[in-house]
């Protein structure tokens, strides 16, 4: 059954009815979900389906194409020796059809046709221009997990296929609200704290909590996915990254550096980190993991030009390096054995920001100022002591800035003597060194909500989890 996804589906439907050749680009996160969709809403109803083999060359990509065409009936006698012949075969299998229905030819996987020298590229441009954008009974669905190679070869593309792409979607890993809807439909029983955590280990990839069993708990099923002898994934996040990146370690190298410092970290800063030089190639490497979606590229409030910051946003590479890659291999219960340890509650204050920031449309509407943002940031001090930081920045449009803590608790959050101290701290210093004229409120985003109290009175308004679970 597919879960949430209306918007994708009835996109694809729409470009299912049009009356004119349509080139969409469907793409997103590795393992989020992109063939299922496509398999969901044609069912096996394609013209002609063809999928790139992760690291074959560009002979044994042409073999399994042929193959492909032969399989729907194309009159061809040999192997395709390049991708123009290729294209002029389906060119001619789709001319040979009298059906007048929309054909759907999916291509998926199509970055990792683009081999080296193989003119792959070039070929499709020429069958697109020259012969499938001129009918009107095409709908050809381009798919790959390799985000920044479909950036830079589709939508920026300068030559041929410039402005071609007619539709986009871009799908999302599952929001809290979709996760839920998820397990329900899989018999999985999770109460909204530990779905929350299980967001914080697997990010809300439909792949990941497909391996969910209902008869072990929240931490049963993370040593049964991620620790266990046969775990489905453990070896997952190197396959993740050399799937997706040429010379992979580049950029589990700036991913591993960006692990270390949850808030962020300048470019200068991963030079220093890195081996990488402060050059195109490092541009690249960020550009790509940025696309990706692995990492964020911002600017802490006032959000000035220069002073960017780049954030590890993708919980399941996090996960990997907090915990996976430093386990025993005999540990096979590890996670279970963490349970509330110091290193676990370290962890999870910084994992429950990432889920925040996935749901900032949820929190708007939790605070009640869904129709007036102006901007979303974080800031740090850079002159108080003891040092202040804000973990999300809400700038509004009525004249209100609303200062974020976030707080993971199994229980209501008690605000101290000291934290109470500590929210004024940072208030005095936001307001002093950014010298807004705007009202300057605090909010609390907690799991359970904030314990009444003689020191909860700073606190301007807050949000629960409860309100992260509201769909879109």
């Amino acid at each position: 059954m597919l879960v949430g996804r209306k918007r994708e589906l009835d996109l694809l439907q729409k470009y299912h009815r049009s009356d004119q050749a349509e080139l969409v680009a469907v793409y997103g996160r590795r393992r989020v979900g992109k063939t299922y969709l496509i398999r969901q809403a044609f069912g096996d109803d394609f013209f002609f389906y063809f999928t790139g083999v992760i690291g074959a060359g560009k002979a044994e990509q042409l073999e399994r194409f042929s193959k492909a065409l032969k399989a729907c009936g194309a009159g061809i006698p040999d192997t395709a020796g390049t991708w123009m012949q290729a294209f002029d075969s389906l060119s001619a299998l789709i001319r040979s059809s009298k059906s007048k229905r929309k054909k759907v030819i999916f291509f998926d996987e199509m970055p990792w046709l683009d081999n080296p020298k193989s003119g792959f590229l070039n070929a499709f441009d020429y069958f697109w221009n020259a012969f499938a954008s001129a009918r009107n009974d095409i709908l050809f669905i381009v798919c790959g997990s390799a985000t920044s190679w479909i950036t830079q070869n589709l939508f920026r593309n300068r030559g041929g296929l410039h402005n071609r792409v007619t539709g986009k979607i871009h799908l999302n890993p599952f929001t809290l609200h979709e996760c839920e809807a998820f397990f329900k439909s899989r018999n999985v029983s999770l109460n909204r704290y530990d779905i929350i955590e299980s967001y914080m280990v697997f990010g809300g990839i439909p792949y990941y909590l497909g391996y969910f069993e209902n008869n072990y708990s929240l931490a049963g099923n993370v040593d049964n996915i991620v620790f266990s002898e046969n775990a489905p994934l453990k070896e997952e996040f190197q396959e993740l990254y050399a799937s997706l990146f040429k010379k992979s370690e580049h950029y589990t190298e700036v991913v591993e550096a960006l692990s270390r410092k949850t808030r962020g970290m300048t470019r200068d800063e991963l030079v220093a980190a890195t081996k990488h030089k402060n050059g195109g190639t490092l541009t690249k490497i960020l550009e790509d993991l940025e696309l990706s979606g692995f990492i964020r590229k911002y600017y802490a409030f006032p959000n000035k030009v220069n002073g960017a910051l780049y954030q590890l946003i993708d919980s399941f590479s996090l996960f990997y390096f907090s915990f996976m890659r430093r386990v025993h291999p005999t540990d096979v219960h590890y996670w279970t054995g963490l349970r509330d340890s110091p290193r676990l509650n370290a962890w999870r204050g910084y994992a429950f920001e990432l889920v925040c920031f996935r749901h900032i449309e949820q929190i708007r509407a939790g605070l009640g100022i869904a129709g007036v943002l102006i901007g979303i940031s974080s800031w740090r001090s850079r002159r108080s002591d003891p040092g202040a930081q804000i973990d999300l920045v809400i700038e509004r449009g009525d004249n209100v800035i609303d200062l974020c803590e976030i707080k993971f608790s199994k229980h209501p959050y008690s605000i101290g003597k000291g934290d109470e101290e500590d929210l004024r701290n940072k208030l005095s210093a936001f307001t002093q060194e950014t010298k807004t004229r705007k009202a300057v409120h605090i909010a609390m985003i907690t799991t359970y909500g904030v314990k009444q109290n003689m020191h909860a009175g700073i606190v301007n308004s807050q949000v629960t989890m409860d309100a992260l679970f509201r769909p879109d």
